[in-house]
């Protein structure tokens, strides 16, 4: 701990970027002054949303973009609604267990599943909207159009793909004409195919897409290179509303994904160390963080146990979020060792109607029913509505291919499926595949308010890249904010750590080496103290992007100002005014 001219009681490099009516934290700067320009302009917070989603596509093209899925989160303060739009889409109708039964590749046309996030952007736009969609498009056409610098961290991601300049499609983006070689920090990049697709849609919608010319271009395209999506997919392929879910922490109310989501994670990592008082153990401690890490092992067992589409199999849910279930699993955890391995738990005891899991090949749908790399940001205006959305192609650039000449890099999500008949997300036709996506909000309780409405307060809106980090460092940044008291900006900066291995692993071959990554930040004798307690540290990098790399903000409850935070481990900015 030490005071700077931006920490209040711990470190922090940047200062905290406060405004009274508008906040966009993303992770480039001009796709955060994309949201904010629509913010000036009336729109509102979730008008801000689309255009900034949709900038980042144009200008993170190796984290996201319509090429891919996403969950966005929506709060509107007029009716104190809490809202997840899950924009994932499907596996294809023709990815059988048997056409993949020498493996999923990791790149390439047989990675690529259904995009899914289109259909959420424009079902938040219908729900909540309030400018023309084709303004708040036009943003990232024109960076598209016009072109924008490249950064060095996009220069450096683009020259660490080996793949994606050996395909021609995408080499014509990413590459400089003259040379071949992969675009420097400084070189104009300029995305003409994807600026057209930007502009079909904002006229023609989500048919374009979904029904279209756009989606007949990508259908062409996959068949040419041998892939698997038909129109029948995209014709299929919706969002859906849901209704997030949530625990009690201290004073506070966590606001979560469900499944396929793996927002259940950090709600069960919340329960287990609740039970101790993490705030009076320090922050850093080998004593909390053994903690912290024992709790993610035990959340991440239960995932692998019952976690998939819940439109396939049932999940104990409520089980596994209930405060006895959380209190039976702390009781396991040794204070002084660190497990091997965690077994799951039994939640189905604690399960209000207890249902016994479908088999893995129940619930399959015919064609007409229904490291990683993502990208958050988190927006609210001066009327109190908020969002966090995250939105992933999954690993940095997705499957490595551009779609013809449509601009749109594609996913490749198929890398999460599994492929043993007997695991709870085994890969199915039509099925969604469990996600590591999971945007959070936290609300203070209070007593009800005279008229016999909620008084809830939202106060922190916050989420992370990262996969299998995500619940991970979400966590780490509840308990900054909430148990030590740090400013939005001192937090996601502090000093984060990661726990690999144990089987549990989102993507192929869903195995790691089991290792507590930490960054070099954290006080060398408490790293020399959990590893004697039996964890496996390894030491990153001080500013480490393994960690996550988090969005997050606050808005005080007095003035209602609002005060943004974006992370130093990559091009993250926050604008206010």
């Amino acid at each position: 701990m030490s005071n700077t001219p931006h920490g209040i009681g711990f470190t922090a490099h940047r200062p905290v970027v406060m405004g009274r009516n508008g906040m966009v934290c993303a992770g480039h700067p001009l796709a955060a002054q994309a949201g904010v320009s629509v913010l000036q302009r009336g729109g509102n917070a979730f008008d801000a949303a689309i255009a900034t989603a949709a900038a980042l596509g144009v200008v993170e093209p190796l984290m996201s973009g319509i090429g891919g899925d996403g969950f966005i989160m929506a709060y509107r303060s007029e009716d104190d609604s809490l809202r997840v739009c899950n924009g994932t889409g499907a596996a294809p109708y023709a990815a059988t267990l048997e056409r993949y039964r020498q493996g999923i590749p990791m790149k390439g046309i047989l990675s690529v599943s259904v995009p899914g996030i289109l259909n959420a952007w424009l079902d938040a736009y219908e729900a909540y909207g309030s400018l023309p969609l084709s303004d708040l498009l036009a943003p990232a056409i024109a960076l598209a159009d016009d072109g924008f610098p490249v950064t060095h961290y996009l220069s450096g991601a683009i020259a660490g793909d080996s793949l994606l300049c050996e395909f021609p499609t995408s080499r014509a983006i990413f590459t400089r004409s003259d040379t071949g070689e992969p675009l420097r920090p400084g070189d104009i990049i300029r995305q003409s195919d994807l600026a057209s697709t930007l502009s079909t849609i904002a006229q023609e919608g989500r048919d374009a897409f979904y029904r279209g010319s756009v989606g007949e271009a990508i259908v062409r395209f996959s068949e040419e290179q041998g892939g698997l999506l038909t129109m029948a997919d995209l014709n299929d392929c919706s969002a859906r509303w849901q209704e997030p879910i949530s625990t009690d922490y201290g004073d506070y109310t966590v606001y979560e994904a469900p499944p396929n989501s793996s927002g259940h994670i950090l709600l069960q990592e919340l329960n287990v160390i609740r039970q101790y008082n993490i705030a009076a153990l320090g922050f850093g401690s080998p004593e909390s963080i053994h903690l912290m890490v024992e709790a993610k092992k035990m959340a991440f067992a239960d995932r692998e146990a019952y976690v998939a589409d819940p439109d396939y199999i049932d999940v104990p849910l409520a089980g596994m979020l209930s405060e006895e279930y959380g209190r039976e699993r702390a009781r396991l955890i040794n204070r002084g060792q660190a497990s091997a391995r965690m077994e799951a738990g039994d939640p189905w005891r604690f399960q209000p109607e207890r249902r016994m899991a479908a088999p893995a090949g129940a619930g399959r749908r015919g064609p007409h029913s229904e490291e990683e790399d993502t990208t958050c940001f988190v927006v609210a205006d001066r009327n109190g509505n908020a969002v966090c959305q995250l939105q992933s192609i999954q690993s940095g650039w997705g499957s490595s291919l551009v779609a013809g000449n449509t601009g749109i890099l594609l996913n490749n999500r198929m890398t999460y499926w599994h492929l043993d008949p007997n695991h709870v997300d085994c890969l199915q036709p039509g099925k969604r595949v469990r996600h590591t996506m999971n945007p959070v909000m936290v609300f203070r309780r209070g007593d009800s308010a005279s008229n016999g409405s909620s008084a809830r307060r939202l106060t922190y809106v916050l989420g992370t890249p990262g996969a299998d980090c995500q619940v991970q460092s979400n966590m780490q940044i509840i308990t900054d904010l909430i148990d030590y008291g740090m400013t939005v900006q001192e937090a996601v900066e502090a000093p984060r750590w990661k726990h690999v291995g144990d089987g549990t692993e989102s993507t192929i071959p869903h195995t790691a080496e089991d290792r507590l990554l930490m960054e070099s930040r954290f006080d060398a004798a408490a790293m020399r103290q959990l590893r004697a307690m039996g964890h496996p540290v390894h030491e990153l990098d001080a500013w480490d992007g393994v960690t996550g790399r988090e969005m997050a903000l606050y808005i005080d409850p007095d003035t209602g100002a609002l005060h943004g935070a974006a992370d130093p481990r990559y091009d993250g900015y926050a604008i206010g005014y």
